[in-house]
This record gives structure tokens, sequence and C-alpha cells, in this order.
């Protein structure tokens, strides 16, 4: 099982950009993604602009968000989170 999105070949900006999509898809600010993975509010930026990387830790809790939308009564959720695991995660179905 992989912790970390896709490969280490694989440019930065992708996590940046996979943990705005996450975040966007939860309908969160910055502020309540903080609360939830129990982090500071301006990590959750750094991530976002890459100036930083999520922990494995982080990686895992916003794999195991995807893995919870896959069951979500919201349909866009069920849609969306497959595809993203897919993604970043190298994870199918």
């Amino acid at each position: 099982m992989t912790t970390t999105p896709r490969t280490p070949t694989v440019p930065r900006t992708e996590t940046g950009i996979f943990v705005h999509q996450l975040r966007q898809l939860l309908g969160l600010t910055q502020a309540q993604f903080a609360m939830r993975l129990k982090v500071a509010v301006p990590t959750i930026a750094r991530w976002e602009n890459n100036r930083t990387q999520p922990s494995p830790l982080a990686l895992m809790q916003l794999k195991n968000m995807l893995h919870e939308l896959k069951d979500s009564p919201v349909k866009f959720h069920r849609i969306c989170a497959p595809i993203l695991l897919a993604e970043y995660f190298d994870e199918e179905n």
C-alpha cells in the first residue's frame, strides 16, 4: 500500500494540487481542514503552495478521508474519491 502520492519523480506541485482538490471536495476552508487534520492553519496553506510536504502520517489521514468518501451518501464524493485515489496513490477500486 502506497502512502505517498505517486512516485518520487512526480513534481511536488501535484501534492499541493491534491491537498487543494481534497479540501475543495470536502467543501472545507483551510481552517476547517486544518482542524480536521489537527494541524495549524498555515500548514494547509504551505502544503497547497508546495512550501512543505505532508508527513507520511498526514498523507495516510488524507488517503483515509478519500476511502471514507467512497461510501459517502453524496454521489459526487463517491465518484471523485476513487479518481483521486487512482491519480495520487495508484490505487484502483
